[in-house]
């Protein structure tokens, strides 16, 4: 089951993060975006009454104040629930959903295999928040929702949570 989180289910989603990312500490972005942020698209995946995947999609635009798209991230899933398709039916729910409220175009900076599947493709005119790797060039991808406009180029502007360096350095 996919659904919308609600404030019932904050402590699942805390002890969620340090399972399904063993070696980052995500848990202070995703409880600012959560708690502190207006929105922000919370959707998890349940298996009978266990969180099983989290994805969080947060309002953003460029510096020109065009503020139509989101940032996909972060997206996890239980190391035993792994490649059961979980992860892409709550990639798939948050992209309909998205598409609904009409927000314009959807950012991830992610694996180009996994992502390119829901039609993601290399973004070259929204630059990073923060400088990421060299390496990770083709890592940073959009996705434009119904024939929507794209934002214009510029700088992704996201809130204060996102704002810390260390999370786009790797």
């Amino acid at each position: 089951m996919i659904r919308e989180t609600t404030a019932n289910d904050f402590e699942q989603i805390l002890a969620f993060y340090p399972v399904a990312f063993p070696d980052e500490d995500l848990r202070p972005v995703v409880t600012g975006l959560i708690e502190g942020e207006a929105g922000v698209l919370s959707l998890a995946a349940f298996d009978k009454d266990a969180l099983i995947g989290h994805v969080l999609f947060t309002p953003c635009g460029t510096e020109r104040a065009d503020r139509s798209g989101a940032l996909l991230g972060p997206l996890g899933v239980l190391p035993p629930f792994q490649l059961q398709g979980v992860g892409s039916g709550i990639v798939r729910a948050g992209l309909e959903r998205l598409t609904s409220m009409g927000v314009a175009q959807v950012f991830v900076l992610g694996d180009p295999a996994y992502y390119g599947r829901f039609g993601f493709a290399g973004e070259l005119n929204i630059r990073t928040p923060c400088p990421i790797p060299e390496k990770w060039g083709d890592a940073w991808q959009s996705l434009v929702l119904n024939d929507q406009v794209p934002l214009a180029a510029g700088r992704l502007a996201l809130p204060t949570p996102w704002m810390n360096p260390a999370l786009w350095e790797g």
